[in-house]
């Protein structure tokens, strides 16, 4: 159901690569909710998804944009600005890629040009893109910049590999560029830390299915969707959460709290 939550509201949404992204689903729901946005992703990305089947369905332009590259991220504030017609009021960040969980390096033996590549797309990007938005004053004050995490940030999950370094580092980043996005522009920086979905991008991981039934048996609420995220980040969109900033803040039916459940130790006891 729609309440023109963000009617007015412009913005750029990072990462719809299929429908099965948690930034697909979101670009769905902020136009449903009266938003206007331009998309963005890589040129390989945009040749191998489905981002202009999206474009037509909401009505947005896609400019292609190397996250990592300040040029491509100065030409895509600028025409972004241009097009949607003024400053931008929300921005999600979910872009994140390891080269050695692609390649099948364990975390113990990491190529660390592969590594150093991980970092930049995953977390030295979302510096980069809020260096960027900052520095060319681009963001509406009491706008809402939202990037897109994963608990082993916090936690030991060992086939997550250097990603979870990664997210560690993104977290950090929304909090310390927070601050000064919040006292030099109010405006709001987060991050939500999603339950596993099965994205593209998540199913890479090793052990993927085995993860998701374990984080579904440990969460009161079962695993959070990408529906349910996107849903998530709508509200982080809207002016109900104007205050809200520098903050982790888990999607994840509960699991970010949990020692054991009676679902897991009862799957023990019956040997599954």
């Amino acid at each position: 159901m729609a309440y023109n939550l963000l009617k007015g509201k412009r913005g750029i949404i990072f990462g719809a690569l299929d429908e099965n992204s948690i930034a697909w689903k979101t670009a769905e729901r902020v136009h449903e909710e009266g938003g206007t946005f331009v998309l963005t992703n890589a040129p390989i990305a945009l040749r191998m998804g489905q981002i202009k089947t999206l474009a037509e369905k909401t009505g947005a332009e896609v400019i292609p944009a190397d996250a990592t590259n300040i040029e491509d991220l100065e030409n895509l504030v600028e025409k972004s600005m241009e097009l949607l017609g003024g400053k931008i009021d929300f921005v999600l960040h979910s872009i994140g890629m390891s080269v050695n969980v692609r390649k099948g390096n364990h975390y113990t033996d990491q190529n660390y040009d592969w590594t150093h590549k991980g970092w930049d797309v995953s977390a030295g990007s979302f510096h980069k893109t809020m260096q960027t938005l900052y520095k060319k004053d681009a963001m509406n004050e009491w706008g809402s910049i939202v990037a897109l995490t994963y608990m082993a940030a916090q936690r030991v999950f060992p086939d997550y590999n250097d990603m979870a370094d990664n997210k560690a580092y993104l977290e950090s980043i929304a909090r310390s560029f927070g601050y000064f996005f919040g006292k030099d522009k109010k405006v709001r920086v987060n991050t939500i830390s999603q339950s596993p979905t099965p994205t593209t991008a998540g199913q890479g991981v090793k052990g993927f299915d085995g993860f998701i039934a374990y984080a579904e048996k440990m969460s009161p609420l079962g695993n959070a969707t990408a529906e349910d995220c996107a849903n998530y980040t709508i509200a982080m969109f809207s002016d109900l959460t104007k205050r809200v900033t520098l903050q982790n803040l888990f999607n994840d039916g509960g699991f970010s709290n949990m020692g054991v459940s009676d679902a897991v130790m009862n799957a023990f006891v019956d040997g599954q």
